[in-house]
């Protein structure tokens, strides 16, 4: 099943090691294990004994909004996450199966913004800016491949419990809406062709 659901890829980072700025990449390699020459895929980020993410994604517009609502600087990495994305919100990410670029991946935990964040831009602010889920998502990755600067993402295979809404929805209304809601999406719930 595939979702109408789209992003785009703003821009792409990773981090060698422990403080140092984030470096800024056209395109990147991702493979099992997160992002090629992160320092999470190396095994060397704090949390990756704990709590590690395989890729990080932010939302472009949230750090638009920090900017305009705190007037934080997140520009250049400072927000330490792998990818900037836009025209998505990341909540529709968990749990669901989305390509990004020529990867595939799984969205699993939301990702707020932790007490070395606030310490590295030097501002407070940034845990009430970057709250819940618009600190960003974690994913691990499913399928190995290149990512690039103006990528689409694109879900394929939606949040389940996002679905069984959906099909609750849809069985508690009426049953005529229902069936073309479901001959829209190409498919029909008798099972038959």
């Amino acid at each position: 099943m595939t979702s109408e659901v789209r992003g785009r890829v703003e821009a792409l980072y990773t981090a060698p090691s422990k403080a140092e700025p984030m470096v800024s990449h056209e395109a990147v390699s991702v493979a099992p294990g997160g992002i090629e020459g992160d320092r999470y895929f190396d095994g060397d980020g704090f949390y990756s004994a704990t709590d590690g993410c395989q890729v990080t994604l932010v939302d472009a517009a949230v750090l638009d909004d920090a900017a305009r609502e705190y007037g934080l600087d997140l520009a250049d990495g400072q927000h330490r996450r792998n990818v900037v994305v836009r025209g998505v919100d990341l909540d529709a990410l968990l749990d669901a199966t989305f390509e990004l670029g020529g990867a595939e991946l799984r969205g699993t935990k939301l990702r707020p913004p932790c007490a070395h964040l606030a310490d590295l831009v030097g501002d407070d602010d940034v845990g009430e800016a970057l709250r819940e889920s618009r600190g960003g998502i974690c994913a691990d990755v499913l399928s190995p491949g290149r990512v690039a600067v103006d990528d689409d993402l694109r879900v394929t295979e939606a949040n389940p419990r996002e679905l069984g809404r959906e099909i609750a929805r849809r069985l508690g209304g009426d049953a005529g809406a229902a069936d073309e809601a479901t001959a829209n999406h190409g498919e029909r719930g008798d099972g038959h062709e």
